[in-house]
């Protein structure tokens, strides 16, 4: 038998789950409130089930509903591979390339590959995604991205290892930890600021980094980190390649700790789904790997 339920009605379906409530679905996918309401009510109509109960001015999902909406987003997420994978097969450049990096990974050489890519099809849109930690995954895991270089390879994906990038402690060279003119231990940094970069996640990984002191600036941004290193307002490790020039111009100096002065991380190229992965990622997953080569 024919499927009795479109795509677009599951479509509806998963976004009034996903913003609690038909206003907010509506506007995000820019459909009327009714034509949302209607499709929602087809599916009970047809299956003979009951998708959502309100609460106040939300609607939430039944135990059925959280099933088919489960099942539902698996569905869509299928069709949107379908579609790219029919994309490659004919032969043509995707539209749009997502990319997910952490920011570890060094922002020129990213940068350089994106623009090789981009001589290749200049019309090709770019949407990169500066991520960090359980960001990075979230990304992958909801199909926002196409291509992400990650820390850690999430359950059910697949990654080869691009690089290993190897952290410093650092701190301007007038901070006071390096007045002290000795190897420093753990205790020493106990008593400074540590300047940590937030997961982007919205459920971040754990991390042993917001532990090593409990005076701490916790930020957004890695340039943020930099500039407050740079004015001696705390430490922290950085990968190395992300503050060569701080470190050759002397903004920054490494702290001469007596353990733990290096740490070192792996980065993975990761395809969201290989089989229907555009020309546009293919190329730029292999100029990724021609450059950290090099490098």
């Amino acid at each position: 038998m024919p499927p009795k339920i479109t795509l677009e009605q599951w479509r509806a379906l998963v976004a009034v789950a996903e913003h609690g409530g038909y206003a907010a679905a509506a506007t995000a996918l820019n459909k009327s409130q009714s034509t949302l309401s209607y499709a929602v009510q087809r599916i009970e109509q047809l299956l003979e089930i009951r998708t959502f109960q309100r609460r106040g001015r939300r609607a939430e999902l039944t135990d059925t509903g959280h099933g088919l909406v489960r099942r539902a987003r698996a569905l869509i997420e299928e069709a949107e591979r379908l579609e790219r994978a029919a994309a490659v097969a004919a032969g043509g450049w995707e539209p749009e390339l997502r990319v997910a990096a952490e920011i570890i990974f060094p922002t020129w050489l990213l940068l350089d590959c994106l623009a090789q890519v981009a001589d290749q099809q200049p019309e090709m849109r770019v949407q990169l995604y500066e991520s960090v930690l359980g960001g990075t995954a979230e990304l992958l895991t909801s199909g926002r991205v196409d291509l992400a270089i990650a820390s850690s390879i999430p359950a059910g994906f697949i990654g080869d290892p691009l690089m290993r990038v190897r952290f410093i402690a650092a701190a301007a060279p007038d901070h006071p930890l390096h007045g002290l003119n000795r190897p420093l231990t753990r205790h020493d940094l106990r008593r400074h600021r540590h300047l940590v970069v937030r997961d982007s996640g919205t459920q971040p990984a754990d991390s042993e980094a917001p532990r090593v002191s409990e005076q701490r600036w916790t930020v957004t941004a890695k340039a943020t980190s930099i500039a407050a290193a740079c004015r001696g307002y705390g430490f922290a490790w950085y990968a190395a390649d992300i503050i060569r020039s701080e470190l050759e111009g002397g903004a920054l100096k490494p702290l001469p700790l007596a353990h733990g002065a290096e740490r070192w991380a792996t980065l993975y190229l990761v395809f969201a789904d290989p089989d229907s992965a555009g020309p546009g990622a293919r190329s730029l997953a292999e100029r990724l790997r021609q450059a950290t080569a090099s490098a």
